[in-house]
């Protein structure tokens, strides 16, 4: 697994999964249950992970729909 993005806008990582899932692309989101951690602030990111084999095409996807994505 690789991360395309990291996050801490709650509408950005639902968008990028359903753009991602259009293109048969899997991502997994970790860091999901950080808000009780952190007191449900939005402080701490998010991160979607996708398979390395599928980066390359999946960050092409974020960038054409302007998301910015980890390199």
């Amino acid at each position: 697994m690789r991360e395309l993005l990291r996050t801490t806008d709650p509408t950005v990582i639902p968008f990028a999964r359903v753009l991602l899932e259009s293109e048969d692309i899997e991502a997994f989101e970790l860091d999901v249950h950080m808000s009780a951690m952190e007191g449900s602030i939005g402080i701490l990111p998010r991160r979607l992970m996708v398979r390395e084999r599928d980066h390359f095409r999946a960050s092409a996807l974020m960038r054409e729909a302007g998301i910015p994505v980890e390199s």
